[in-house]
């Protein structure tokens, strides 16, 4: 997976990553996909939301099905544990996962080069 290189902004539990935000017991994500990629991963920010790349076409929602699989199995989280909230016709799209934000915090972080 390729490094990420992020910019600061506080999320309000003391994080630094623009493309998240806090709901309640979990998390919001903002994802901005790239469909009909030549392989799956992140591939650091673009407008304050993560770029995620995906083998899958935009066809019948195979896009959002290989990204909330391929979400929940990076954080180590059950696939019913992540949703496309927002915009599941959109190639910007919002995340809930339920985890708490310190976790998905480190996840991002394990992406990144960046301190």
């Amino acid at each position: 997976m390729s490094a990420i290189m992020m910019r600061s902004t506080d999320i309000g539990s003391g994080g630094v990553w623009p493309c998240l935000s806090t709901r309640d017991e979990g998390t919001l994500l903002r994802v901005a996909v790239v469909p009909n990629a030549r392989r799956t991963g992140a591939d650091g920010l673009h407008d304050g939301a993560l770029r995620v790349r995906l083998v899958a076409p935009p066809v019948e929602g195979q896009a959002n099905a290989l990204l909330v699989e391929w979400l929940a199995r990076e954080l180590g989280l059950p696939r019913r544990a992540v949703r496309v909230a927002r915009g599941p016709a959109s190639r910007r799209k919002t995340v809930e996962i339920d985890a708490p934000p310190a976790d998905v915090e480190r996840w991002l972080g394990s992406l990144s080069t960046a301190p």
